[in-house]
């Protein structure tokens, strides 16, 4: 009996030590390395998702580790976690019950609305589209933040950044708040009011710099300088991606008669100074061309006939129109309608 009861023992300890310490993850079958715990799972979430997805071998041996072990049954963290082929439970229960996840990057940069915005971001965050959507158009919200329906678009700053896949919708706007004071430094204020425009101007003309030139980001400064001689001289700004803008056909690539004469607030061929908000998210390099503006007396531009994505400036409107015609010939010569 005393053998018997040696034995017995030592079997029972041998199989808790395998429950513990035998690997029990494995990636072969698995979507990939990371797996995802939303913010509602539950515990039993945790196990059916390991276990279906094909991240555990044996769900009934991690289900007891992790009832076991420092109550991670009641202390589930959210998050994306990077898991490794041949973990044990012990060590897969640790890394959950951490919350210690892997960062997720968000780029965003070429968007032209709030609805863009809100599909780019949320490809690498928990929450959805919807979501920041509802949260960026709702009007309490952004009022807190200085900005209105319009301008709110102007609060967020294209680049690459880091984030935690869990982050909520009020999290990732909290920090582009905290994005947007830290690039509007002191300097920048101060060149912002010598132009006698708010920070949100500052982005609108940015925008339309930017789209009048999305080729050549060093011609930028020089364009900037155009349209801020052309506002100090009380004249219409004039510019096609605007009109375009307010159309709302982004597929036009030549600007016809029909299309200027398109009344929207965002056709600067019909109403005076800027429009009434951004026409496209601007980057830091374009915000900076207006805020260090090239100073010029040029007053038109045209693109160049060589379809460079550069641009002839000029001081005259006779001289426009030279430059005008060129640059017509060779898109009618290519049939660009």
């Amino acid at each position: 009996m005393l053998l018997f009861g040696v034995l017995y023992g030592g079997y029972s300890g041998y199989k808790m030590y395998q429950r513990v310490y035998q690997p029990n993850v494995t990636l072969k079958n698995s979507p990939d390395k990371y797996f995802y715990i939303y913010s509602h799972y539950t515990f039993d979430d945790v196990i059916n998702d390991l276990y279906e997805k094909g991240y555990i071998m044996n769900r009934t041996s991690f289900g007891w580790v992790a009832e076991k072990k420092a109550n991670f049954k009641n202390n589930i963290h959210p998050g994306k976690y990077l898991l490794k082929e041949g973990m044990n439970n012990n060590e897969l229960v640790d890394l959950l019950r951490s919350g210690i996840q892997d960062p997720v990057e968000v780029t965003f940069n070429n968007i032209r609305t709030i609805k863009e915005l809100s599909g780019s971001v949320t490809k690498n965050l928990e929450c959805d589209s919807s979501e920041l959507y509802n949260l960026i158009t709702d009007k309490t919200f952004i009022t807190k933040y200085g900005f209105n329906s319009i301008t709110v678009l102007t609060l967020f700053l294209p680049n690459t950044y880091e984030f935690y896949w869990n982050t909520s919708a009020e999290e990732f706007v909290e920090r582009m708040a905290g994005e947007y004071k830290k690039f509007w430094t002191e300097e920048r204020k101060a060149k912002a009011k010598r132009l006698n425009l708010s920070q949100s101007e500052v982005a609108v003309l940015a925008s339309i710099v930017q789209a009048e030139q999305s080729i050549h980001s060093d011609e930028r400064p020089k364009v900037a300088g155009l349209y801020i001689n052309r506002m100090r001289k009380g004249m219409l700004l004039q510019s096609d991606p605007t009109v375009i803008y307010g159309i709302g056909d982004f597929t036009i690539k030549r600007v016809l008669k029909k299309h200027l004469e398109t009344n929207t607030p965002y056709n600067t061929y019909i109403h005076k100074g800027l429009p009434p908000g951004p026409i496209n998210l601007p980057s830091i390099k374009s915000l900076d061309a207006v805020l260090n503006y090239e100073q010029h007396d040029y007053i038109y531009m045209c693109a160049k006939e060589d379809l460079s994505g550069y641009h002839n400036f000029s001081k005259s409107y006779d001289q426009h129109l030279i430059y005008a015609r060129k640059y017509q010939r060779e898109l009618n010569k290519r049939g660009i309608r």
